[in-house]
């Protein structure tokens, strides 16, 4: 095998295991909005095994054991599978690890890359693991899933192949832009997070308006409380109406925000770019925001159902991807010869 195909195959893993982030997140997603999160008390097994159906003729014994948290099949299933599937990624990404080593004399090859990946994935699996030991506290959830979006970030930019282009005065100021307004998709996803995992999503049930009010009440204070400490068990939340309404309302008005910037980014982007992938790029991060305002504002109207919650989190992972191609077509690259593995 020469030294294009051992970079075709690299790419071709990370194009699968893109693939299969994605679907850990969707299933993640489902997890939690189906209230999951501690269908298994234990970690990495479910309640000492490898499968809920291990469990069904000692349910007795478990619910004796774990009288605070009574077996549920369907809830120890969603859990497990998230699990599995979690697995199958790590081993596909230890594999990319490994195949940049093995290419590693093609200037073209990420080498670093790769091994950061595979510390963001260890760090994820600890996160898992403490999701369950610590309750589903909120920080360590939402930290659970902006490390699964960087995840997916990170796999898909080593997915893309880049353009082996000078980039212009023009598109570096687009990219700066671009680079800014990922910081604030990054802020509203992680306001999202805490939005889910404080069981505010449903705190404002009228859109545009909130609780009939331009301005409703809102408990800041007590909303964005980062640690309270060990020992609460959070399902089904811990706070007070007003401190979820400004939760919510806090994310609302962070959607408005990142609205106008990936509109200016996206037209600003499209006019000024100079090849069919950038123009790719504006138009799906354009698309994957309208895509997800409309399922943000169905989930309000319709009145939460399950499929929408989750669609959303998609939708949120859809906007990071969008972004993520846009960055990488606008990173700088020599425009003859191969790409600098330092600038991968």
């Amino acid at each position: 095998m020469n030294e294009n195909r051992k970079l075709a195959t690299f790419r071709w893993v990370a194009r699968a295991a893109t693939v299969l982030c994605a679907v850990v997140v969707v299933v993640g997603a489902w997890v939690r909005l189906t209230d999951a999160g501690l269908g298994c008390p234990d970690w990495p097994g479910c309640y000492g095994h490898i499968h809920p159906a291990q469990l069904t003729d000692k349910v007795e014994q478990i619910n004796a054991a774990f009288p605070d948290r009574p077996f549920d099949y369907q809830k120890a299933l969603n859990e497990m599978v998230h699990r599995y599937i979690a697995s199958t990624l790590g081993l596909l990404i230890i594999v990319m690890a490994l195949l940049s080593v093995w290419n590693r004399r093609d200037p073209a090859q990420p080498r670093v890359l790769p091994w950061v990946l595979l510390a963001v994935v260890i760090m994820q699996g600890i996160l898992g693991m403490w999701t369950v030991t610590l309750l589903l506290k909120p920080l360590v959830v939402t930290l659970h899933l902006l490390g699964g979006l960087t995840t997916l970030s990170l796999l898909w930019w080593l997915s893309l192949s880049p353009e082996r282009r000078e980039i212009k005065a023009a598109e570096r100021r687009v990219r700066r832009f671009a680079v800014i307004a990922m910081a604030a998709v990054i802020v509203q996803v992680a306001l999202g997070g805490w939005t889910s995992t404080n069981y505010a999503a449903a705190a404002c049930t009228d859109f545009p308006r909130c609780q009939e009010s331009w301005w409703p009440d809102m408990d800041f204070d007590d909303a964005f409380v980062l640690w309270r400490g060990l020992g609460i068990d959070y399902e089904g939340g811990v706070l007070d109406a007003p401190a979820r309404v400004a939760i919510h309302y806090t994310h609302r008005l962070g959607a408005y925000v990142v609205t106008v910037l990936l509109v200016a980014l996206a037209l600003a982007a499209w006019y000024r770019a100079r090849t069919p992938p950038l123009r790719l790029a504006a138009a799906g991060v354009l698309g994957a925001l309208v895509l997800q305002l409309l399922i943000g504002m169905n989930l309000i109207w319709q009145g939460w159902p399950l499929w929408l919650g989750t669609a959303h989190n998609a939708g949120a992972a859809a906007v990071v991807l969008a972004m993520v191609a846009l960055l990488r077509y606008l990173a700088p690259h020599s425009p003859s010869g191969p790409i600098r593995s330092k600038r991968q």
